[in-house]
């Protein structure tokens, strides 16, 4: 098969997958006897990413594979093909993930440890159901309390192929210092109706919306926007693991 035949081919495929395709994917596509070896597909990969350099799309490597997708200079005009609210995250959830990243295994008293406030319930859950967060082991101490780690998922939605992406703040110690470091822009939380148990909403990629008590975790609930990969994070060494 000629390269630009089956740069044709992968192109097609990578634009009609809703998710992104490793090399072994690809090669799954193919007849035995038209099947291309893999140092060849990749070859054809890094022809498509230099196609894409001038266009508004481009071919990005994250956590689960390959896909083709807007260029984040162009995300503001495509965002408004869909009439759906801007993805807005509690400043706790983000801080709590961020720390999961950096501190990865940790467990759950490590991280109200590093924040000084207790982590609400609902944000461990809303970690878990997004699948950006998984239980890799349990410390053995008494309790057998948790050890947390991102997924692929989380690295595929931060854009990132790797953790070694992420950006190293290991001179910033402080969450509140990072916060001003980066910016951030901190929008005020609509309070929930119910008087007796309020609560705030924490919006969803999908438009789900998870209920979290405002006294659950000790602290108020701040709002950002969905977030850069860089935002919110502490580096810090990972603790022993027990498998």
């Amino acid at each position: 098969m000629e390269d630009t035949q089956l740069k044709g081919i992968l192109e097609a495929v990578l634009l009609t997958s809703d998710q992104p395709l490793t090399i072994d994917n690809m090669l799954a596509i193919f007849d035995e006897e038209e099947k291309p070896d893999r140092a060849t597909v990749r070859k054809v990969l890094e022809w498509l990413q230099n196609d894409f350099t001038e266009r508004s799309i481009e071919l990005k490597e994250v956590g689960s594979g390959f896909r083709i997708q807007v260029k984040s200079d162009y995300s503001s005009w495509v965002s408004r093909l869909w009439d759906e609210r801007p993805q807005r995250y509690s400043r706790a959830l983000m801080e709590t993930i961020a720390l999961i990243a950096y501190r990865q295994p940790v467990t759950r008293g490590e991280i109200e440890e590093v924040r000084g406030v207790a982590v609400s319930t609902s944000i461990i859950q809303t970690l878990l159901e997004r699948e950006w967060v998984r239980v890799v082991a349990h410390r053995e101490v008494p309790g057998r309390p948790a050890l947390y780690g991102t997924t692929k998922a989380f690295l595929d939605y931060f854009n990132l192929k790797s953790l070694d992406e992420l950006p190293s703040l290991a001179a910033v110690r402080d969450l509140d210092e990072l916060h001003r470091e980066l910016e951030l822009e901190l929008a005020v939380p609509e309070q929930a109706a119910d008087a007796d148990s309020p609560a705030v909403q924490v919006g969803l990629a999908d438009g789900d919306v998870a209920e979290v008590a405002a006294g659950d975790s000790g602290e108020s609930e701040e709002f950002i926007e969905a977030p850069r990969a860089q935002d919110a994070l502490i580096d810090a060494e990972p603790p022993n693991v027990v498998h």
